[in-house]
């Protein structure tokens, strides 16, 4: 697991007009998905579409709502679901938006490293 810390901004889906100020989010590869403050989310009209249950790094269960964005950082952009972070939550970008960005992590530079894409090709 690695973890460094980058400036993201998230875009609302249906109105690309509606984007987030520049937000220093924690990159996470233990954690599934990305989490951004329910305020910042909110201020773009991202909405909620349904409510996960998580398991905190201190065992304990939470539910959040999530959502879809568009998110950006570092050159990199993908839609992916969200996290609905209640305050005292941290901000966190997770491994399935690297894995959209189309990226690894160097875990020694505290970087993200653009990667090629393994396409499943069906047998005929």
């Amino acid at each position: 697991m690695s973890m460094f810390k980058v400036s993201m901004v998230a875009r609302n889906t249906k109105d690309e007009s509606l984007v987030s100020p520049p937000t220093e989010v924690l990159v996470d590869t233990g954690s599934e998905l990305t989490w951004l403050p329910k305020d910042l989310l909110a201020g773009i009209k991202v909405a909620p579409v349904r409510q996960r249950s998580f398991a905190t790094a201190t065992k304990q269960r939470v539910t959040r709502e999530t959502g879809y964005a568009i998110v950006s950082a570092e050159g990199f952009e993908t839609v992916d679901e969200v996290v609905f972070a209640e305050p005292g939550d941290m901000a966190l970008l997770g491994v399935r938006t690297l894995e959209g960005f189309g990226v690894m992590v160097d875990n020694i530079a505290h970087r993200f490293v653009a990667t090629t894409t393994i396409v499943a090709v069906a047998k005929h």
